[in-house]
């Protein structure tokens, strides 16, 4: 973890930051009560427990949000991405965490004071209104993933999981490998399931040419027919 010579403009300059409605004079205030810093790939951002500081918004990387489950198995509730929010719901609903955040690349984060962002909130209603709608938008995505988790099979489950990685990060430059490379481990823990039953599916998968596996990589061959395996649940 490092603080010094780091930039995480990225998370104000974004179009796709809820930033960009707020005036020169905002930012600059947001600007100056904000902290960076850099994490390496393996290193834990902030652990269930934990008490918010203020809101983190990831600059660069990849994240993943976890809960330790029983005998110490992760499920993962959530992936984040550029210039995405975490922990934002236990900012807001003024508790301690009910997940850890963990880079799975290396990664900037930017921490902005809690007190300025509540400021901001109370002096910029399109903001305010930016913020809700990012809050909506999450909850929605949990509603579904719930029913994901919950109803679908084994196929079903890990189809889903590979739309979801491809819809987040997207594919390489090939135009079909997704450009995030999890351990079979974590594509178990996103999905609900065993590790081995996640390496046995994929090998399904590539099997029937919906998917091609090279280590970590997984490249998306029948975008078609993963869908409907998803859709079949």
């Amino acid at each position: 973890m490092k603080h010094k010579d780091i930039n995480c403009d990225n998370c104000f300059i974004s179009k796709s930051s809820v930033f960009t409605v707020l005036t020169d004079e905002e930012k600059n205030i947001i600007r100056q009560n904000h902290s960076c810093t850099h994490y390496k790939k393996g290193e834990i951002i902030y652990k269930e427990g934990d008490k918010p500081t203020g809101l983190i918004c990831l600059s660069d990387g990849k994240v993943k949000i976890y809960k330790e489950g029983v005998g110490g198995r992760e499920q993962i509730v959530r992936m984040a991405k550029p210039v995405g929010f975490i922990g934002y719901r236990a900012l807001f609903a003024n508790e301690n965490y009910i997940a850890s955040a963990l880079a799975i690349e290396d990664s900037t984060v930017c921490n902005i004071d809690k007190k300025i962002l509540f400021e901001m909130i109370h002096r910029n209603t399109e903001f305010a209104s930016n913020i809700i709608k990012s809050l909506a938008t999450e909850l929605g995505f949990s509603n579904n993933r719930t029913v994901t988790l919950t109803q679908k099979h084994i196929r079903g489950r890990l189809a889903e999981s590979l739309l979801f990685l491809m819809d987040t990060y997207g594919f390489e430059e090939d135009g079909k490998t997704i450009r995030v490379y999890l351990s079979r481990e974590d594509i178990a823990n996103l999905s609900n399931m065993t590790t081995s039953n996640a390496i046995r599916t994929l090998s399904t998968f590539a099997s029937e040419n919906i998917i091609s596996l090279d280590g970590r990589k997984i490249s998306i061959l029948d975008v078609r027919a993963l869908g409907k395996v998803s859709e079949m649940g």
